[in-house]
């Protein structure tokens, strides 16, 4: 007599569950890939900054999201969102945040507001930079098909930080920065501030903008000059170091598809203008990991940077 051997449903059921399960998560997954309009947050504590509209400026701000995270456009108009620690907590010392975003976006959330709250937590003041922004195109169609085309053109050549390049492609958002570090001076009591703790951390394009704030005109706008700068996935090619540089601290992946060229110039450079500089570089991590969970050791630039913010004092109240 042969045996009849029964389907095993209970495993079927759970594979076709799994299944069910990981198409879920791609789906999600390339559905948070997708640029959805978004209304304009409130921005309550937002301070306009003084400098203006951005001039010829005619396409309006507009918020979309992405990865799970909130971005901006055509960011016309400058402000500083301040996030400050608790008095009981707060060391004095200051950091200016200026997400990236290839100086047509700005990633708010992931390497702005979030960056900005965990400094705050930790008793470091934050203000985040919205800097004025090239203007795109208003179709988020077309916004998308621009920015594939910049990041494609990008990988081909990644940007320098020369200085005279950037004070002449950057003019708008380094009087967005110099404007910054003025406000903040100007109200450090208010804000219990140390004027002379007041740094800069910059992502992508804004590692770009901390740069030129750092280099461009190092001689002539000393009010605006950084106590200590973090280039997060920022360009990192050999520069001219002032003779003033403060203290750099550098986080990269290996698998950064624009900045991991293998050149390291400007951690050379400072090293050998025997100027303090740290420099993670990351196996995994690509490009724009900000404050992303992600399962690669690159999560771990925010702990090594505010390790590296103690050893320089900034977290010693002063009397």
């Amino acid at each position: 007599m042969q045996k009849i051997i029964k389907p095993r449903y209970d495993s079927i059921r759970l594979s076709l569950l799994l299944a069910a399960c990981l198409f879920t998560v791609q789906a999600v997954a390339q559905a948070n890939d997708v640029m959805t309009p978004i209304a304009t947050p409130k921005q309550n504590n937002a301070i306009d900054i003084g400098t203006g509209p951005l001039p010829g400026a005619k396409t309006p701000e507009t918020w979309h999201s992405q990865y799970g995270s909130r971005f901006v456009r055509n960011v016309t108009l400058a402000t500083l969102t301040p996030f400050l620690p608790d008095p009981k907590k707060a060391s004095g010392a200051a950091v200016i945040i200026a997400p990236g975003g290839g100086f047509r976006t700005l990633s708010m959330d992931n390497e702005g507001w979030e960056v900005a709250q965990a400094l705050a937590d930790k008793g470091i003041a934050a203000f985040v930079l919205k800097y004025r922004l090239n203007q795109t195109p208003a179709d988020m169609a077309e916004f998308k098909r621009s920015m594939d085309e910049m990041f494609s053109a990008t990988g081909r050549r990644p940007p320098r930080p020369d200085p005279a390049q950037m004070k002449a492609s950057l003019a708008p958002q380094l009087e967005d920065s110099r404007a910054a570090f003025a406000l903040i001076r100007s109200r450090a009591v208010e804000w219990n501030i140390d004027p002379d703790r007041i740094g800069m951390l910059g992502f992508s394009a804004g590692a770009m903008l901390t740069m030129a704030t750092t280099l461009v005109d190092k001689d002539v706008d000393k009010e605006a000059r950084p106590a200590f700068i973090g280039n997060i996935y920022g360009p990192i090619d050999a520069v001219e170091v002032p003779a003033d540089a403060p203290p750099l601290f550098v986080a990269l992946a290996a698998d950064d598809p624009f900045f991991a060229n293998g050149e390291f110039g400007l951690i050379k450079s400072w090293h050998a203008a025997k100027k303090p500089v740290e420099f993670h570089f990351y196996e995994q991590g690509g490009h724009g990991f900000g404050m992303y969970p992600k399962e690669t050791t690159s999560t771990g630039w925010f702990n090594a940077f505010t390790s590296w913010l103690t050893m320089h004092g900034m977290f010693k109240v002063k009397e």
